[in-house]
């Protein structure tokens, strides 16, 4: 049984219980697995209509939603395949990614969205919107889905495109079945001992490979799976769910962090001291240099500051899970030292989204877990991580020679720098590609000086490093940080840096990098070659001022 015949058979199980459920501020929109069934029919039908043959590409265009889940089962079980995008994307990159796709049938959430592509892209495919789709009457019988093959491809996401066009990544049957069985195996042993199902909550958008793995995880197991509707409302609408883990960026780890340790700050007196007590006891305990009074502090925290801080953040919380980037280790730290443990995944979606996860009966805090069964990973030249295993991707669409540059003698080429521990966890150090190389021959991976420095500014949104080819490093920080606040912490990290790797100079800019300004990615990386082109003149002063 495959895992679309595996979902099928769950969701006729619980044909009366709920499974999805849309968090909406006047009250849930749910779906039980008949409902969802009935969804996944009447889309099914309005496919079949439209003349669609095997194997034909269909894009996916709208934000999460229950209707978005049932038209990607539908898909897949007419035996096309999926081209989920990014609906807040630009619509000349959508445009761009469905033409090379070659997709047949463009699926839309509402008109606005297709009329935004239909103004980019002229002689468009055929489009359809949610509304029609499912407004076809479902057949009476449900029809089996198609009969599919390991090897076949289901879907086609495409890849975040850091610095330069995004690419087709081809998925296939067999790539789901293998990532769907660790996924479950491994939240399985986050929730045992289980009684009852899984209360899950969700703000990724699908169309990224880890989200939308989680999403076919939660309809192969007893969950209840609760979309977010509105960032705005994310914070309640997290406590309304109760969730027992959630899938995070460590952005909004980050930011959660923060927000804690402010809002103790700002509130000061015995609360303020008792924290920050407990927190550099914390802090003594992981490097094992504790202190005689470290036990009675985290203990006193323990008892009138922890366990209001878990409510606010869910009654329920097992785990939060974290991917997409590296997790500052003290973030994770941070976690833990509430009592939330931090699960962090590594993987990209040319490795069906994951290579690592950690197991939560024993992580190790910096790390991002060991390899996931059936996979093997290694340590290549210049550090780079190398994986193979059933979760490898066959190719990139229609790209046959970036193929072969990133699969070579049976091992997947990541791009990512990393080292392995005596304990068989893995950490990632940096990406090849974002190496600098300055013209003394030093090379240096700039991501853990960035995170240091952006932990360190308060008020930063993103530090950026260049240097490349020049004699020393310099930084582009975003966010409203006074000049005063940057030479301070930068003059306190180089102290701590070798004379190569230390900043020299930095430009400030109030703007933040986003998606809508074209410089940072769907997922929210850093497109590091945007970015130096918009601030190619800025890079050039300050580069200027030295004569270097």
């Amino acid at each position: 049984m495959n895992f679309l015949e595996n979902i099928f058979s769950r969701l006729e199980q619980a044909a009366g219980r709920v499974l999805l459920a849309e968090a909406h501020a006047g009250g849930d929109r749910t779906a039980t697995g008949t409902q969802l069934l009935r969804q996944v029919a009447a889309a099914r039908a309005y496919l079949r209509a439209s003349g669609l043959g095997r194997g034909d590409r269909c894009a996916l265009v709208a934000p999460n939603s229950i209707r978005w889940t049932a038209l990607d089962l539908a898909i897949i079980a007419e035996g096309l395949i999926a081209v989920p995008l990014y609906a807040r994307q630009a619509p000349a990159e959508l445009v761009a990614m469905m033409r090379d796709a070659g997709v047949k049938l463009i699926c839309c959430g509402d008109t606005a969205l297709r009329d935004s592509i239909a103004g980019t892209w002229t002689d468009a495919s055929r489009f359809a919107l949610f509304d029609d789709i499912f407004a076809t009457p479902a057949p009476g019988t449900l029809f089996p889905p198609a009969d599919l093959r390991p090897e076949d491809t289901v879907a086609i996401l495409y890849t975040s495109g850091t610095s330069g066009e995004a690419k087709g990544v081809m998925l296939t049957v067999g790539n789901i079945d293998h990532m769907v069985s660790c996924t479950t195996a491994r939240l399985n042993e986050l929730m045992e001992p289980r009684n009852v199902p899984d209360r899950v909550f969700h703000y990724l958008p699908f169309c990224f490979a880890g989200s939308w793995i989680l999403l076919l995880s939660c309809l192969s197991r007893e969950s209840l799976l609760t979309l977010s509707m509105d960032l705005a409302r994310l914070a309640d609408d997290i406590r309304a769910a109760a969730p027992n883990y959630v899938l995070n960026v460590p952005t909004l780890l980050e930011r959660i962090r923060s927000g804690v340790e402010d809002n103790i700050r700002k509130r000061g007196g015995a609360i303020a001291n008792i924290f920050s007590r407990a927190r550099d006891a914390w802090s003594r305990l992981d490097e094992k240099k504790p202190h005689p009074w470290d036990f009675f502090w985290l203990g006193l925290a323990g008892v009138i500051i922890f366990p209001s801080i878990r409510k606010r953040l869910g009654p329920n919380l097992r785990a939060l899970i974290c991917g997409s980037a590296p997790l500052a280790r003290e973030t994770q730290l941070f976690f833990m030292m509430l009592g939330i443990p931090v699960l962090q995944v590594y993987g990209l979606t040319e490795t069906t989204a994951i290579c690592t996860m950690d197991d939560p009966r024993h992580i190790d805090p910096g790390f991002v877990g060991p390899a996931i069964p059936g996979v093997e990973m290694k340590v290549g030249e210049s550090s780079e991580i190398l994986a193979r295993g059933p979760n490898i991707f066959p190719g990139y669409w229609n790209r046959p020679e970036q193929t072969a540059q990133v699969l070579r003698e049976g091992w997947f080429h990541t791009g990512d720098q990393g080292e392995v521990n005596a304990n068989g966890n893995w950490r990632v150090t940096g990406r090849l590609k974002n190496l600098i190389i300055l013209n003394s021959g030093h090379n240096i991976a700039p991501e853990p000086i960035e995170e240091e420095l952006l932990r360190a500014l308060r008020g930063a949104q993103q530090v950026v490093l260049v240097g490349n080819g020049r004699s020393f490093l310099a930084a582009i920080i975003t966010g409203e940080v006074a000049q005063r606040e940057i030479d301070s912490q930068i003059e306190r990290l180089n102290a701590t840096l070798p004379h190569y790797r230390k900043i020299r100079m930095f430009h400030a800019v109030r703007e933040s990098f986003t998606i809508e300004n074209g410089l940072l990615t769907a997922n929210g990386k850093l497109k590091r070659d945007a970015i130096a082109a918009r601030y190619g003149v800025e890079i050039e002063q300050m580069y200027a001022k030295t004569g270097a």
